[in-house]
């Protein structure tokens, strides 16, 4: 990676949900690998209303950079394609 600043996965999750929880497992393997900024948003409690509306149904919702790039689940080999394609 460069030296440009980290780039930023946000993990769209709600509580009692143990597909949330997989998911962010799977981010913490990565990011152990491949080192990235991860903010972990509620849905119902800070996310704002167009996400909510957006990915009520969805979660959990991974974003790269502000952009949906999973839902339901993580895959870890096509995020590491993504983090590092996007230099």
């Amino acid at each position: 990676m460069t030296s440009r600043s980290m780039k930023k996965v946000t993990l769209f999750t709600r509580e009692r949900c143990h597909l949330c929880e997989v998911a962010h497992d799977a981010l913490e393997r990565v990011r152990a690998r491949l080192p990235f900024e991860l903010a972990v948003v509620d849905l119902d409690r800070e996310a704002g209303p167009e996400k909510r509306a957006l990915y009520d149904w969805e979660v959990p919702v991974v974003e790269l950079e502000g952009r949906k790039i999973m839902k339901y689940r993580v895959d870890e080999q096509r995020l590491e394609r993504l983090l590092s394609s996007q230099e």
